[in-house]
């Protein structure tokens, strides 16, 4: 521990820097293309993380929705019952009728309100239930992503390490991949969905 911090080395750290100081290209290159995948990697995990919040408020909105549908579709069963023993009392001998008759005309108007408004919010939780799996997804593609620019850093370390061009050729190809990735989060493209959806 110095005077200015704690500083902790990763696996490569000391090989990128002995290359760095003593004008290596092929280390040089391993170093500058690190930094980039690692600032891209940073960038793609840091979109999988909002997505995956996206997707848990929209997942609570679509609970909220489907609670208060809930609670109308209650309310609506309460009027039914209210208006079925109306309907009753109105066939009783002795009874005004009509006052009945227009309690059951009431709530027969009331119940049409209530059964709106608990379609509504039943369409409603569904949009939101959409709408997070739409965000989880889209989370799970930032996630490859973001776990293909990882490997592509430790084939580096590994191409830095060995000194092994063919493992240097491997890192940009996994490194092409995980950028492939990304542009499909980005664009909210589901090129395996699409397979799926052509071979049917």
């Amino acid at each position: 521990m110095s005077g200015q911090g704690f500083h902790v080395h990763g696996p490569h750290d000391h090989a990128v820097e002995h290359a760095a100081q003593h004008g290596d290209s092929f280390s040089n290159n391993i170093a500058v293309m690190t930094a980039v995948l690692a600032t891209v990697g940073a960038l793609f995990g840091y979109l999988g993380g909002a997505t995956q919040n996206d997707a848990a408020l929209f997942k609570n909105n679509a609970a909220i929705a489907k609670t208060t549908a809930a609670n109308s579709w209650n309310y609506y069963q309460a009027k039914s019952n209210k208006q079925n023993l109306a309907e009753l009392a109105a066939e009783l001998p002795g009874v005004n009728a009509a006052k009945y008759k227009a309690e059951v005309a009431r709530y027969e108007g009331e119940k049409t309100g209530i059964k709106k408004e608990a379609e509504k919010f039943e369409a409603e939780s569904s949009v939101w239930n959409e709408k997070s799996e739409r965000a989880l997804h889209t989370h799970h593609q930032w996630a490859l992503a973001t776990t293909a620019e990882q490997i592509a850093i430790s084939l580096a370390a590994i191409a830095l390490l060995t000194r092994r061009r063919w493992l240097l050729t491997a890192t940009y190809g996994v490194a092409v991949v995980g950028f492939a990735l990304g542009a499909f989060a980005w664009l909210h493209v589901d090129p395996i969905g699409a397979l799926f959806a052509a071979g049917h």
